[in-house]
């Protein structure tokens, strides 16, 4: 498959990015390689080979989901910007 300056100018046009001559020319190129590139990767035979999520192949430490604070509540209503006994009060943002 290959793509010619009529392609170009109009995948430029849909997408709304201006492209002269030169450039035009150069995206020409750049694509067409990019195409036979993927043809000669399609052209592999891949049937026995398994997909990787990654190529190292590790996995991921585990930590402990432990709860390592409790009752800090009067902690954290003391840094609110108002007083309160119930609850963090902030400045009203939204008008």
């Amino acid at each position: 498959m290959g793509i010619d300056l009529k392609t170009i100018k109009h995948i430029s046009k849909l997408s709304r990015i201006s492209v002269n001559e030169q450039k035009a020319e150069k995206l020409m190129n750049d694509l067409n390689s990019i195409f036979e590139f993927i043809e000669k990767l399609n052209e592999l035979k891949t049937d026995k080979v398994e997909p990787l999520t990654s190529v190292a192949e590790t996995t991921l430490k585990l930590r402990s989901d432990d709860v390592k604070s409790q009752n800090i509540r009067d902690q954290i209503i003391k840094n609110s910007p108002q007083d309160n006994e119930d609850y963090f009060v902030v400045p009203k943002v939204i008008e």
